[in-house]
């Protein structure tokens, strides 16, 4: 029995090896036959070059910055500032509503103080789009770290204002 079952593997995998063989070679015919319609493809364009310029082609590549450069620029910090942010006012609320006040309290010390209004243009009275407030989560769990009741009575915050006039709000280092 067990030599029978022994027999039927090696039949088994042996006929798996033809198959795999076979469709190599199937692979390999139409690779062969892909081959020659690549090469006058290469060898039609080497003629169109020699015809043309080369240097064109390589001046647009050099003129267009990768994108991650661009994306790095946007996020360039162009003014930064530490603030001690005051909530004692907070605590004036209810007790189920003071750390949602200090998040408010918090949002606009740091529009006004960072200057994130919309302005109004003179005669047209066009209005520019505000800029954005990013409050980040270390900010947030810190005020609302003792619950809805205790928020903090002060917090210390650092604001950074990039290019486009969007400012980041993060907590600040402890020393």
């Amino acid at each position: 029995m067990k030599e029978e079952s022994e027999e039927e593997e090696k039949k088994v995998e042996e006929e798996q090896a033809e198959s795999a063989e076979t469709v190599e070679e199937a692979g390999t015919e139409k690779k062969a036959e892909e081959m020659p319609e690549k090469e006058e493809e290469i060898t039609e364009e080497a003629v169109k070059a020699e015809g043309e310029e080369v240097s064109a082609p390589v001046e647009e590549e050099v003129a267009k910055p990768p994108r991650r450069e661009e994306k790095a620029e946007e996020e360039e910090i162009v003014e930064e500032r530490t603030y001690t942010i005051p909530l004692g006012k907070a605590w004036i609320r209810p007790p189920n509503k003071r750390a949602a006040r200090a998040m408010r309290i918090i949002r606009s010390f740091i529009t006004r103080h960072m200057k994130l209004e919309a302005r109004r243009e003179g005669e047209g009275e066009e209005v520019t789009e505000p800029k954005k407030l990013v409050i980040s989560n270390e900010v947030n769990e810190r005020v609302w770290r003792r619950g809805i009741e205790k928020p903090p009575r002060k917090i210390r915050v650092r604001a950074a204002k990039d290019k486009e006039g969007n400012v980041t709000l993060y907590l600040a280092e402890q020393d």
